[in-house]
């Protein structure tokens, strides 16, 4: 604003804030005025970038009320904005205060011969898991090759195989009970010896295969041999198994629905705290949830999906609660009627999927393939076990035959196989009709949702052209789909793709989670979930079946989609709860000349080029990396008459070394000649085409192997992040390593991302983010682009910091989109 509009202001006697938040906002977005009666997105191009550091500056001015992007959106103009915070209106307009517990009293930190001390043990640890998965398996092998016939060889395979999934289920279990004891609230220095005993038992707990066994009877028999107090008909479909199970209790007949993170214990400033999750009888959790500790919901309760309950939240018996943190809604979240599932149907249902896990699968792993190779391959020059075997190229020459010629005939019988079996299962199952859980219906159902769910190929088709091809190949309804090349990302998964709609214009950035199948504790429904046209979903997104968004919205980042109330159309939705945002803003529209005519059949035509080489890349990585994997083990193998178990322990042991290595390596040429940076561009730039190849080429699962380590700070360096000293991460993720910087002693927990970049639309944006020392991320939190977080700031568990936002040095955020929240007991972060 002018000086000489100022002037003006002030003679009509404007109140000081007004002109006060004018003069800030024209300052941030660059303009000569700001009209108190101009829309900010509408009128003066802002978006919300702008508006983010728009209330940053206003909240470092103590003589102002603070202001949030949700006051922002609701009153988007400066007379409006101002009239709401002087009558209150802004702040009774907040679906909830978000608060955040206050920290316990410091304890005082590890040195550093306690975090060398860790690693060492962690290190050793690591070998000895080695080591001992070395002797089974030799002796193992050893025994089903000492068969005289096939059959023979695969009796022994059964028997073998069937020792090798109770040893690495009771493995847990006994560790859990020696090492720990019963868990109790209490709280743990990282890098302490009660911390490596944590830290053991809660990698052996992640591990255990029975989280395969997710959504079954066995799940929760599980739990209790771990110590939970599991009520009777429990059914639980999040594969995220809890670490310290004597806090949990989980009444008759509760619900836990995918994605949902209880772990019953937290990091906070380098120490870890754990404490009591409780469900009442009939508790219903929805999917992509958090329940942090010192949570408890009462008997008959709901929790919607994309919602979170802090710490010292309770959900009354009967209530209704949604969003992050948790509040009270009239929403329902179980609309699928219970139907009888006693015990017996669900010891007879755990039976049969022990017998068919004994009987095929462990077989198959474990000892027929290593006999039918050995007895194909015997005489040959591949396998043969003697130290002169590795001297010869005939012997490296092999093993590349075979492992490419698996690869390459994996590839085409898997697209096979998808797109005919599970069409044949979807047959069994019909749609808007309830069947029983653990019946023939639902192992169809639960069959073809495990095979059509394939990361392999969503990966390898994703953020290209053929995406939708292969949508469709599975099922999906596309029909009449608007290519753009990037109509869905790298991510997309569903329980049954033939219930999958998504119409025509609409894009996808990643993580989208179709909800086909509503479920009670004793019986599920698969009904159609349709996305309107010329949508625009964002990040991580859960889309239920009953989600009432029409054509033509905006679904940000992390925004619950609402289940209730009118169809929305032509609006964007942010937050959770998701409150009406702008469907678009000025800036979107830069590079629409790109999405049409010639510049979008040159565009595309282009891309798709680009795009075909990015994916031939990735397939060459991965079985290159397939090819040295099988060498290691081969070598081994050939070395096993002289070196004995040693060979084989040795090979295990570099597996996880050669894995970090070659990523990060591969992770170095990828990015090499274009390195990361901030961007603002179309989706058919060539830039916006290198860092699709960037997230695709390289693999990311390795990269939580050493969470809860220190070798995890290391792994983050060697990638291009900036960290600082004495880092604990249990389990944060960075989309762009190399444009984050990490300050000294910060905590990261479980579920916990740092995205720098966003897509709406046709238009990509990038930018830095910078953490200050001293920082806790919360489970689940989401950092999106452009921000800064103070030394010593706390942000709660499920909280979605938007791009752009500045967070004050020691202060306490919380919510989605996060917001300043007041500290329990009083006093504001």
């Amino acid at each position: 604003m002018t000086g000489q509009q100022l002037r003006a202001l002030d003679t009509a006697a404007v109140p000081g804030t007004e002109v006060t938040l004018a003069r800030l906002l024209a300052d941030v977005a660059q303009l000569d005025e700001v009209p108190l009666d101009s829309n900010f997105f509408h009128d003066l191009g802002a978006d919300s970038l702008v508006m983010a550091h728009f209330c940053a500056r206003v909240r470092k001015r103590p003589d102002l009320p603070s202001v949030s992007m949700r006051d922002v959106y609701r009153h988007p103009t400066i007379a409006a904005l101002t009239a709401a915070l002087a009558d209150g209106t802004a702040r009774e307009a907040e679906p909830s205060t978000p608060t955040v517990t206050a920290p316990a009293p410091s304890v005082a930190a590890t040195g550093r011969p306690h975090y060398v001390l860790c690693g060492v043990l962690q290190l050793l640890s690591y070998l000895g898991y080695a080591g001992l998965v070395a002797v089974v398996t030799t002796r193992g092998y050893d025994w089903i090759s000492g068969g005289q016939s096939l059959w023979q060889a695969y009796l022994r395979s059964v028997v073998f195989g069937a020792g090798v999934l109770v040893l690495l289920c009771a493995l847990p279990v006994v560790a859990k009970w020696l090492l720990i004891g019963r868990w109790k609230p209490r709280r743990i220095r990282v890098w302490s010896l009660p911390y490596f005993r944590f830290w053991l038992v809660r990698t052996l707990v992640r591990s255990s295969p029975v989280a395969l066994f997710a959504g079954s009877p066995l799940y929760p028999l599980y739990l209790r041999a771990l110590g939970a107090r599991v009520g009777r008909g429990v059914t639980i479909l999040s594969r995220a198994m809890p670490v310290c199970t004597d806090l949990l209790t989980i009444g008759d007949g509760a619900l836990i629905r995918k994605d949902s993170l209880i772990n019953g214990y937290r990091a906070h400033d380098g120490v870890i705290e754990t404490g009591p999750v409780t469900l009442g009888r009939g508790a219903v959790v929805s999917e992509a949830t958090v329940l942090d500790i010192g949570t408890k919901l009462g008997d008959a309760a709901q929790l919607g999906h994309a919602s979170a309950l802090h710490t010292g939240q309770e959900v009354p018996d009967g209530a209704h609660w949604h969003g992050s943190p948790g509040q009270p809604t009239d929403a329902e979240f179980q609309p699928v009627q219970p139907l009888p599932c006693g015990t017996a149907r669900r010891a007879v249902h755990g039976g049969l999927l022990l017998v068919t896990a004994v009987l095929v699968y462990v077989p198959m792993v474990v000892g027929c393939l290593d006999v039918l190779l050995s007895r194909l391959l015997e005489g040959n020059r591949f396998l043969v076990r003697s130290e002169t075997s590795l001297a010869r190229w005939g012997f490296y020459a092999d093993v590349l035959t075979v492992t490419a010629v698996v690869f390459v005939c994996a590839v085409p019988a898997g697209l096979l196989v998808l797109g005919t079996v599970p069409r044949l299962l979807a047959r069994f199952v019909k749609p808007d009709r309830t069947y029983p859980l653990y019946g023939f219906h639902h192992a169809v159902h639960r069959a073809s949702l495990l095979m059509t769910n394939s990361r392999f190929f969503t990966r390898l088709f994703g953020d290209s052209s053929c995406i939708v091809h292969y949508l469709r190949w599975i099922g999906y309804d596309l029909s009449g789909v608007e290519q753009t090349g990037s109509n869905f990302g790298t991510r997309v998964k569903h329980e049954s793709p033939f219930m999958s709609a998504v119409g025509t214009g609409t894009m996808v950035a990643d993580g989208l989670s179709v909800v086909n199948a509503d479920y009670s504790s004793t019986s599920f429904r698969v009904s159609r979930t349709a996305i309107g046209a010329h949508n625009f979903l964002g990040n991580r997104i859960t889309y239920p079946a009953r989600g009432r968004t029409g054509d033509n919205c905006l679904l940000a980042t992390k925004v619950m989609v609402p289940v209730d109330g009118p169809v929305r159309h032509d609006v964007g939705l942010l937050g959770s709860p998701s409150f009406e945002i702008p469907r678009s803003v000025l800036r979107d529209s830069t590079f629409d000349e790109m999405t049409e005519g010639d510049g979008l059949r040159r565009g595309l035509a282009a891309k798709n080029r680009h795009n075909a080489v990015t994916m031939a890349c990735y397939l060459f990585a991965g079985w290159l990396y397939f090819f040295c994997v099988s060498l290691l083990f081969a070598s081994a193998a050939s070395l096993y008459p002289q070196w004995g178990v040693a060979s084989i322990a040795l090979a295990n042991a570099l597996v996880l070394p050669f894995t970090v290595v070659y990523f990060v390596l591969l992770e170095r040429i990828v990015t090499a000649p274009h390195p990361p940076g901030p961007l603002f561009c179309s989706i058919y730039d060539l830039r916006f085409w290198r860092r699709e190849r960037y997230w695709k080429v390289p693999a990311e699962t390795y990269i939580q192997a050493l969470n809860g380590t220190p070798f995890k700070s290391l792994l983050w360096r060697m990638l291009g992040v900036r960290v600082g000293t004495r880092l604990f991460d249990d389990g944060l993720m960075v989309t762009e390593r190399g444009m984050v910087t990490i300050g000294d002693n910060c905590t990261f927990n479980a579920g916990s991302i740092v995205q720098c970049h966003s897509q709406e639309d046709a238009a990509f944006k990038s930018d830095r983010s910078e953490i200050g020392s001293g920082c806790t991320f919360g489970v689940g939190a989401f950092v999106h682009y452009g921000v800064r977080v103070g030394d010593g700031a706390v942000l709660a568990a499920d909280c979605f910091l938007m791009k752009g936002e500045v967070v004050p040095e020691r202060a306490h955020w919380a919510g989605n989109p996060a917001r300043p929240a007041p500290l329990e007991g009083g006093g504001e972060g």
